[in-house]
């Protein structure tokens, strides 16, 4: 079974000025905050299933947002799966860390994982 199947979301750290670097974001790619939902959403359709629609998001959280945590890296990358579940347990049985809970949302279900560096 294939395990990651494309990127469901990029998420930053402001280190200093949060309202600056989304203005860098907004006036050097275009890339526009939409403050209701916290980031933009890119919507796509699926090449195997071109009914389903799929989203990727880019946001920028401020430094004093903990939702990067435990990270230590100013960074978060979700990726899409095809099974979270089974993709686990595989994760489990090679000895990747897995941080927390599965949680659960309308929108997905979520997990986290580390990398060797800690990312």
């Amino acid at each position: 079974m294939q395990r990651v199947t494309g990127i469901g979301g990029i998420f930053l750290q402001s280190k200093k000025d949060h309202k600056k670097l989304l203005g860098w974001y907004d006036r050097h790619l275009g890339i526009k905050d939409d403050a209701a939902h916290n980031g933009i959403f890119w919507k796509w359709r699926h090449a195997d299933n071109p009914v389903a629609i799929g989203e990727t998001v880019f946001s920028i959280f401020s430094s004093g947002s903990d939702y990067l945590q435990p990270s230590p890296s100013g960074y978060m990358i979700n990726f899409r799966v095809a099974d979270l579940d089974w993709l686990l347990e595989q994760l489990r049985a090679e000895g990747v860390e897995i941080l927390g809970n599965t949680e659960v949302y309308e929108y997905g279900k979520f997990a986290w994982i580390r990398d060797p560096e800690g990312n």
